[in-house]
């Protein structure tokens, strides 16, 4: 009877067999999958590439010059330079006059203080800037002044009031001075129009003057809009990179944004989304947090780590950078000690993909355990039946 049942789990055994190792769930391909998927165009129609990950990979990524902001300038001002006048400012002027006074009264025909010589100080009503550029002047009519400083100013009005007065002199305040500021909005604890000054204030310097954003400036990026151009970096590169922070300029617009950054695990571990909740995270800290390969089914010698790298980065590992970003697959081999050391200086990017592979024997593993399953039943009845 035992060789009756005998017989028949022989016969399911070879029957598995027949149907291949390959119909048997996975979590994900193994390490010959992966790299047969990058030489054939019908499997990888992204063109992405395998790279090894070695000292000379890591040399690569550790001098990869951050996100420039810095080309922005380029753009120019944003309407105008510092402390010049623009339309909706209100400007406070005041005219100095010796003899005949044409804004006190005396008009050009003189008067006592013609007659004793004496001079004259008369502040006019605050006067706004039109849309246009214009403001209104006695004696003079309409001013552009757009795009003039207060000094200028002062001294265009004088040279026009020349041939009417003794020798005025013009004193020209901005009282309201919107033209020389820029919008701050998003994640930073007081949003809202921020002056400018002549001490050409920076990126930094807005955004503390804003009270700093909300949340830690590793999760943070900033979007600089000039001139309808929009450039964005992250703050903590603004903060390491001094040469980014960039002078602002009238008419600029800045945002910055949480965007909180996590990376994500598949294969033979636990799958997860993971945020990084440090200021820095490395390839070893990363695999460390999600409990590592599982023993029982993972392949050790094919960790592959999945990224969007810059045309600089895909240059100098000599690939073909690729519109949007060149698609590279790191291959981390954890049976060699010296990855475990690079693993270390591996920094993580935002939106990483890490994927352990399955080891090979993992499918001869779950054959069997298929078969176990199959045949056991039937042994235990044959004991019984005994």
């Amino acid at each position: 009877m035992i060789d009756r049942y005998a017989s028949v789990a022989r016969v399911l055994a070879i029957s598995a067999l027949l149907a291949g190792c390959s119909t048997l769930p996975s979590s994900g391909p193994v390490s010959s999958q992966i790299l047969q998927a990058a030489k054939d165009p019908k499997l990888n129609p992204i063109g992405f590439s395998i790279v090894p990950f070695t000292p000379k990979t890591l040399d690569v990524l550790q001098n990869e010059t951050p996100p420039l902001l810095s080309t922005l300038e380029k753009e120019g001002p944003g309407q105008g330079e510092h402390g010049a006048i623009g339309p909706g400012d209100v400007l406070a002027i005041s005219v100095f006059e010796i003899g005949s006074s044409l804004f006190s009264g005396g008009g050009l025909t003189g008067g006592r203080a013609a007659a004793s010589g004496a001079a004259s100080i008369e502040a006019l009503p605050p006067v706004e800037v039109d849309d246009q550029g214009y403001i209104p002047f006695p004696y003079i009519g309409r001013v552009f002044v757009a795009g003039e400083t207060p000094t200028q100013l002062a001294k265009t009005i004088e040279d026009q009031l020349a041939a009417k007065s003794q020798n005025p002199q013009v004193i020209v305040r901005i009282m309201t001075d919107l033209h020389n500021s820029i919008i701050v909005s998003g994640d930073i604890l007081h949003p809202g129009r921020q002056m400018l000054t002549l001490a050409h204030e920076g990126l930094l310097d807005i955004i503390a003057m804003g009270g700093g954003p909300s949340h830690s400036s590793e999760d943070s990026v900033v979007l600089l809009t000039r001139h309808g151009v929009t450039g964005s970096i992250p703050l903590r590169t603004l903060e390491t990179h001094p040469e980014q922070n960039i002078p602002l300029m009238p008419g600029d617009r800045v945002q910055v944004i949480y965007l909180p950054r996590t990376y994500t695990v598949f294969g033979a571990t636990r799958v997860m989304q993971t945020p990084f909740n440090t200021p820095v995270l490395t390839l070893d800290q990363a695999i460390a947090r999600i409990g590592g390969p599982a023993d029982d089914r993972a392949d050790a010698n094919a960790i592959y780590l999945f990224r969007y790298e810059s045309d600089e980065v895909a240059q100098k590992l000599g690939l073909t950078p690729k519109p949007g970003g060149t698609p590279i697959i790191y291959n981390i081999d954890l049976m060699n000690p010296t990855n475990y050391f690079l693993s270390q200086k591996f920094v993580m990017k935002d939106k990483d993909l890490i994927f352990v592979s399955n080891a090979k024997v993992n499918k001869l593993y779950k054959f069997l355990t298929l078969i176990g399953a199959v045949t056991s039943p039937a042994i235990t009845a044959a004991y019984v039946a005994r």
